[in-house]
């Protein structure tokens, strides 16, 4: 009999942690769900939030072309000192695609007038 109650107060215990593990993480996201909430507030001007998405957009995309082509430039002075032909085509790439992203907006601007 007593071997049967230790199995039951076992089994208690795990099922007793499992529903309070489940309790402590929908405590927890409700917690960030209320904390994170932000309210969005309707502007104006449909065309001014359009314009700075864009100039946000296009300042995250020259971010990574300067990093491109910083890292660019990296690969190149290492082809360089290594003397290896095929690290020097690819770092010339890189750099060339790190100025083509770079400048995608006044790229855009000139196609499009």
């Amino acid at each position: 009999m007593r071997r049967n109650n230790k199995r039951e107060t076992i089994e208690t215990k795990g099922s007793v942690r499992k529903g309070l593990r489940i309790y402590v993480t929908l405590v927890l996201i409700i917690t960030m769900l209320m904390v994170c909430y932000i309210p969005a507030f309707a502007a104006n001007d449909p065309v001014g939030v359009v314009n700075n998405l864009s100039e946000f957009i296009f300042g995250l995309i020259r971010a990574i072309g300067l990093i491109m082509l910083g890292f660019g430039i990296v690969q190149v002075g290492m082809s360089l000192k290594s003397h290896d032909p095929s690290q020097r085509a690819n770092g010339f790439l890189t750099l060339a695609g790190g100025i083509i992203i770079t400048f995608t907006k006044e790229i855009l601007t000139l196609i499009t007038g």
